[in-house]
């Protein structure tokens, strides 16, 4: 986990590009991330250098063909470019020479990166000052420069017109820690932004699942074929890329895709898990959707075409996790009616979460839930569960403040990391039941796991409860929460109504004599 000095490392970073006149947060994370692969590529030449000394050493004969710089170009490596004390100098060879060349190279995931960037420090002096400041910057140990990643992708506070905006951490943490991610399970995000549900879930994984990753099969599997995202942004499929790199994964499967037209066909029914915050964003035409997808609705609407695609890339027993608009529950539209039908009656809708209305302020103001469900393509739906979020841990404004200790938000409250203890493990905490009710996520994971069981129990009036499909099924398969929850007004004792009509009745009086009074005093003094 990411410590207070490294974030100040990011954070002067993050103040030199913004003085230096790149304001826009996409702005500065690409160029940020174009540095930082400037310097990763000058380590991996690192390896390769020692790997050659260590063969030399040993007699051994070593190729060329990994060698990312050539003797030629050692000029271009960052270990020589961080010594040009010029400003000026080195932004013209940076403009002139390194980024051309890494347009050029052929060096998998860190080479695509280059393709399509454009290099936009326009000034010497904040070219100068921000590689100074990321050479300082610990990217040797893989845990802790995915932290200082995803704390940069973190200042991303800008909102795409495409419906796109970055989904919070803790709400990610806590899909991740519903759908409980298994060793050999394939996971994809087809609209993954910047990878934040891949990553995340990775990382769970990672801590759930050290023991199996030992084995050299699974950990193969895992690095190799346990994530994809797609996304149709080319600066957002550059970061994700560019983040998932940072988390170990020097091939990640990150592609550039619609992921609303047709698919391979052997990507359809291949994944165990959905993680998605698709957009929102209004409608589209219908001749670029997939007619997988029309088969299943028949509509324009983004967030209901994504709920479809989500169908057609699990396999039988597959499960999802997915963010909606709230306006997906009870939608009166044919479309509407008929995918939800289609969770209901054909697959296992296993819960309905209500998000507080402000959990993605300052961004957007959109009422959202979270649905998770099981493909099954035979039914299965027998109660669904419904959990009524009322604090996730911040104030629901647009300063969105923390209520807790960070150590205490989140899904899973824990322990506080520490300087002297960064790559250890911080053991769980409990929370108090005042902590609980400013964050919920801890008490809605325990009570999700058990929504087959106690949960069933409970009355409608409580803040998480079942509902039977037969109760769903009389109202047209509405799924809103506010359709189910009953509200208990308590008896309150008034007064009789002759009373109060005596009271006003002797007011009334009260106040004609002070009227008159007035009135004497008045023509007394005329």
């Amino acid at each position: 986990m990411i410590t207070g000095s490294l974030k100040n490392q990011i954070d002067r970073v993050w103040d030199t590009f913004w003085s230096g006149g790149i304001s826009n947060p996409m702005d500065v994370i690409e160029q940020f991330t174009y540095l930082l692969f400037i310097r990763q590529l000058d380590e991996q030449q690192n390896q390769v250098d020692k790997k050659k000394t260590h063969a030399k050493i040993l007699g051994i004969t070593v190729h060329d063909e990994e060698n990312i710089f050539t003797s030629d170009e050692q000029d271009l490596r960052w270990k020589n470019l961080i010594q040009i004390g010029d400003p000026e100098q080195l932004h013209t060879i940076m403009t002139t020479q390194v980024f051309p060349f890494f347009k050029t190279i052929d060096a998998g995931t860190l080479s695509a990166v280059f393709q399509d960037a454009t290099f936009g420090i326009n000034s010497p002096s904040t070219l100068r000052k921000a590689m100074e400041l990321i050479n300082d910057i610990n990217i040797k140990n893989r845990d802790i420069t995915g932290d200082l990643y995803e704390y940069m992708l973190s200042k991303l506070a800008v909102s795409g017109t495409n419906g796109q905006f970055r989904t919070p951490q803790h709400i990610i943490d806590l899909l991740v820690e519903l759908m409980e991610p298994q060793l050999g399970e394939k996971i994809i995000d087809p609209a993954c932004g910047t990878a934040g549900f891949l990553i995340n879930a990775a990382e769970w994984m990672k801590l759930k699942h050290k023991q199996g990753l030992y084995d050299k099969n699974a950990h193969q599997q895992f690095y190799d074929d346990t994530f994809t995202g797609y996304d149709f942004d080319r600066a957002m499929n550059r970061i994700a890329t560019m983040n998932s790199y940072m988390h170990g994964f020097n091939e990640p499967n990150i592609a550039y895709r619609d992921s609303l037209s047709e698919l391979p066909a052997h990507e359809r029914e291949y994944y165990d898990i959905v993680l998605a915050n698709p957009p929102f964003a209004g409608s589209l035409d219908a001749e670029r959707v997939d007619p997988a997808i029309r088969k299943i609705t028949n509509t324009k609407k983004t967030e209901l075409l994504f709920l479809a695609r989500f169908l057609t890339l699990l396999k039988v027993g597959g499960r999802a996790a997915v963010i909606v608009p709230e306006g997906v529950l009870f939608g009166s539209t044919k479309a509407h009616k008929a995918l939800r039908q289609e969770l209901v009656e054909n697959q296992k809708l296993d819960a309905v979460i209500k998000l507080p209305s402000g959990v993605f302020k300052p961004y957007s103001g959109v009422s959202t839930a979270v649905l998770c469900f099981t493909k099954t393509d035979s039914g299965g739906t027998d109660e669904v569960w419904f959990y009524d979020m009322l604090a996730d841990g911040r104030s629901l404004d647009d300063k969105r403040t923390a209520l807790l200790p960070d150590n205490l938000l989140g899904p899973a409250p824990h322990e506080t990391v520490t300087e002297e203890s960064p790559y250890q493990d911080p053991a769980p905490v409990e929370l108090t039941t005042e902590q609980l009710e400013k964050n919920n996520l801890p008490d809605l994971v325990a009570r999700f796991r058990k929504r087959n069981s106690s949960e069933r129990e409970r009355k409608r009036t409580e803040q998480s409860f079942t509902v039977r499909i037969e109760d769903i099924r009389d109202t047209g398969y509405e799924l809103s929460m506010n359709r189910y929850k009953e509200i208990v007004f308590e008896d309150e004792e008034t007064r009789d109504p002759q009373e109060i009509l005596d009271d006003i009745a002797t007011l009334d009086g009260e106040i004609a004599k002070a009227l008159a009074k007035v009135r004497d005093l008045l023509g007394g003094a005329q």
